[in-house]
């Protein structure tokens, strides 16, 4: 498996119910650079490149780090609902009371408010045919047209700098405090 990072809108906030909602997005069309130098290697994700995967209501996580020992939501569980559109892949999870008492989710969600969690990340597989990889004056690009999201995960180094995660608190006036924060690109070829 494969995966992808973006520093993108993860937004947390209370639900009426007494839940955590998380909604976070991964835009395409945006290159990022996976590594540097004398051979450089660019990736960028095509609009609704995981259109098929979200259409067909597979079965997919969001997980902290891409540990599947650490989930939070799942399609199956209906906790996590999935948008694909021409702009992003955008998530909405909502992690029930009780998944505040597990220490991983009580350590998650401390770290995002921190500051030290910096990212969204997918997990995917890309099939035969779905990515090209050309070469031009400046190394090598990789676009994805079509993928298989496996896993969404919220990390602490992204791949892809344009996503950012940030996290809010809902104050009782309605104004909402914000922290972004800035990560440098992963600098692995995927």
């Amino acid at each position: 498996m494969l995966w992808g990072g973006s520093k993108g809108g993860i937004e947390v906030r209370s639900g009426e119910e007494g839940s955590t909602v998380l909604a976070g997005r991964f835009p395409y069309s945006v290159p990022t650079v996976l590594q540097g130098g004398r051979d450089r290697r660019r990736e960028v994700f095509q609009a609704r490149a995981f259109g098929d995967s979200v259409a067909d209501e597979a079965d997919i996580h969001l997980l902290v780090h891409h540990d599947f020992d650490r989930p939070l939501a799942s399609r199956s569980a209906g906790s996590l609902t999935l948008i694909d559109d021409d702009d992003a892949l955008s998530f909405e999870a909502r992690l029930a009371p009780d998944m505040r008492n597990v220490s991983y989710v009580s350590d998650f969600l401390g770290t995002l408010a921190a500051g030290l969690v910096g990212g969204i990340s997918p997990g995917f597989r890309v099939p035969d045919g779905g990515a090209i990889v050309k070469r031009d004056g400046t190394g090598l690009m990789r676009v994805v047209n079509t993928a298989e999201l496996v896993e969404i995960s919220a990390v602490t180094k992204p791949a892809y700098p344009l996503a950012q995660v940030e996290a809010r608190n809902w104050q009782p006036v309605g104004q909402v405090a914000r922290q972004a924060v800035d990560r440098h690109p992963s600098s692995r070829w995927r």
